[in-house]
């Protein structure tokens, strides 16, 4: 019965069975599901992205897609009555 091999640094290793060699895609795959971490200091918490576009917090925000449309609907040149 032949087994499956798998080549390290330490030389080629017999497996066992039901065990297949990790391949690249599993180790991309593993690196993709962990969090991002900075290089300089990785213990350090990210920071809320809660500037600008991406504050869901904020209370003054206004929907782009009705922006657009009040502008449509508002001509440029048109003045307001008081």
């Amino acid at each position: 019965m032949s087994r499956a091999t798998e080549k390290t640094a330490m030389g080629e290793q017999i497996l066992t069975e039901d065990v297949r060699p990790v391949t690249l895609r599993d180790r991309l795959q593993l690196r993709i599901a962990q969090p991002i971490r900075p290089k300089r200091n990785p213990n350090i918490e990210q920071k809320p992205c809660d500037v600008g576009l991406f504050d869901s917090a904020a209370r003054d925000q206004l929907d782009l897609v009705d922006f657009i449309r009040a502008a449509q609907r508002t001509p440029a040149n048109q003045t307001k009555e008081t």
